[in-house]
This record gives structure tokens, sequence and C-alpha cells, in this order.
């Protein structure tokens, strides 16, 4: 990041905090949630709230601030790229920079269950809730929905996601829900993304909260099976966004994943992270290009 940037940082977080707020109230806000090509295409960083830093091969690599927000301003100044997904340290960053006009701003919400951890489906609302994303004016709230039949917390964490989608949707905010099957192996939670699995947790994402007006699905490409992502897709009418997930060994075969489901009526986008911020050749630009150019 450039000296200047990060003055303008820290500058206003020192002796002006009330410049955050100003700066969300005078963003312009976008016409649309999709954009020309009728597809919503959101970069994610919102994984260091969660204690998940690594990206490819480096375990570290989402623990450099500036750095991250280096790739995000020249990912969100690509053609096509029309939203963003953070947390509240994040967004604000971007915010002071003047970098999310125009823009869809999804403001991430449960970050507690922290990877690694024995409460990890815990997953407690630990970032925006609802009324902090209407009042400074973000159109999504997003939140994470894991579910392990051997945790009681699970629960709980179902609860709180219900409850959220009813308030964003109280105040006309799409909730951008992530659900999973999840289950401890040798101690760890790991994602069941059989085309069964995530059928399954469709289906319970879908029908949380008094309304399901303003939610939508961010869901994993599954590979287990040649029809399996129409299987999945069918499962809702919900518009759904494909979500990235960890950086790929071959990053041109994941585009082609996402090309193919694309095609799909209910399909209305990518939420993509680190494949894109970290992609193993480092150019970024070049990456979200090819992304935006499946849309």
């Amino acid at each position: 990041m450039s000296v200047d940037r990060l003055e303008t940082i820290v500058r206003a977080r020192t002796t002006r905090p009330d410049a955050i707020a100003e700066a969300a109230a005078r963003r312009v806000r976008p016409d649309s949630l999709v954009g020309p090509s009728g597809k919503l295409m959101v970069i994610a960083a919102d994984h260091p709230a969660r204690g998940s830093l690594r990206a490819g091969s480096d375990a570290t690599a989402m623990a450099d601030r500036a750095g991250l927000i280096d790739r995000l301003l020249v990912a969100l100044d690509r053609p096509g790229v029309n939203g963003v997904l953070g947390t509240a340290d994040l967004l604000e960053d971007l915010l002071l920079l003047g970098a999310l006009d125009g823009k869809v701003v999804v403001g991430s919400m449960n970050r507690g269950g922290l990877a690694g951890t024995t409460f990890e489906i815990d997953d407690r609302f630990t970032g925006y809730d609802a009324a902090t994303i209407g009042a400074m004016g973000f159109e999504m709230g997003k939140m994470l929905l894991r579910i392990d039949p051997e945790d009681p917390a699970t629960a709980s964490t179902m609860e709180s996601c219900a409850r959220a989608v009813s308030e964003l949707a109280a105040r006309r905010r799409v909730a951008m829900v992530e659900p999973f099957i999840s289950r401890r192996v040798d101690g760890r939670v790991q994602n069941d993304l059989s085309t069964e699995a995530v059928v399954r947790s469709v289906t319970v994402a879908a029908g949380l909260g008094t309304t399901s007006a303003y939610t939508w699905l961010k869901l994993p490409v599954v590979d287990d099976d040649p029809d399996g992502m129409e299987r999945v897709l069918a499962a809702s009418t919900l518009p759904a966004v494909l979500l990235g997930g960890e950086v790929p060994d071959d990053p041109d075969a994941a585009f082609r994943r996402w090309e193919k489901v694309l095609r799909l009526p209910t399909a209305m986008g990518l939420v993509v992270g680190r494949t894109l911020l970290y992609p193993p050749d480092g150019d970024v630009a070049g990456a979200v290009d090819t992304a935006v150019s499946l849309l």
C-alpha cells in the first residue's frame, strides 16, 4: 500500500473516526444488485476475522492488511466487478479510500466460529448486525451456517441465522446465507461437499426466517456428480451465487466449472476471494478478468 493511502486511513482512524460514517453516508449506492451482465461479481475478503489467513501454500497470506487492501483495490477497479464482502474493519478502510462507490457492499455477520477451535460450530454473530447494515446503507449481510449433526451448537447458530434473515428482510436488505453440512474429522471441522450434503444444506438454508423474499444462497460447486450442480440448484428457487473457496491447484479447471454452472437459471454470479486475490501467478487483475469473462 502506498504511504499516502495508509496515512489517509490512519489519520482518519486516529483523529476523525466519524469520517467512516460520513464516507458511508456519501457513498454512491449501486442501481442494482447485478451488473450489466445480469450477474453479481463479489470479491470476498472476510476470512481474517475468523482467523483464517491461508491462501494456497502461504499460511499467513491474508495477515498483511496493507497487501490485502492493495489487492482488493486492484480487483474492485476491474470492469465487471460490482461488489465486495468484508467485516467492518476492512470495509471501513475501503470506505475511507473512496473505493466503494457504485459497489454492492456485503457486510459479514457471524465470524465467531474461529477456524480450528473447539467452538467453531458455535458461530456467534460477532461482526455486522442487520441494524448497522441498514444504517450504513449496505446492500447485503452474509452469514455462514455450518450444520454438524453431532454438535448441539448447530441449533443456536441456525436460530441466530434465521433471526438475521428476518431482521435484514425487515430493512429490505438481502441475506446471503452460506450453508454447509459439516463434521469433525480428526478434531477439525470439514465441510461435506457431496451433492447430497449440499442439497440438504440448501433446503435448510432456504427455509430460514420469517420470509425468503430477500434471501440469496452462497454455494460451493460440487464435482462428485456430472449433474450435481443441477441437483443442487434445483433444490430451491432462491438466487444463488457460487463461492470460490481455497486457492485451487488448477485455477483454469475451477473457471471451467464455474462457467458451466453459471448457465443454470438460478445461478446469479460469483463470490470469490482467495482464488482471485492470491492467484498462483500473482496476477490479480488477470485472474479477476478471467472470472468476469465467465459472466
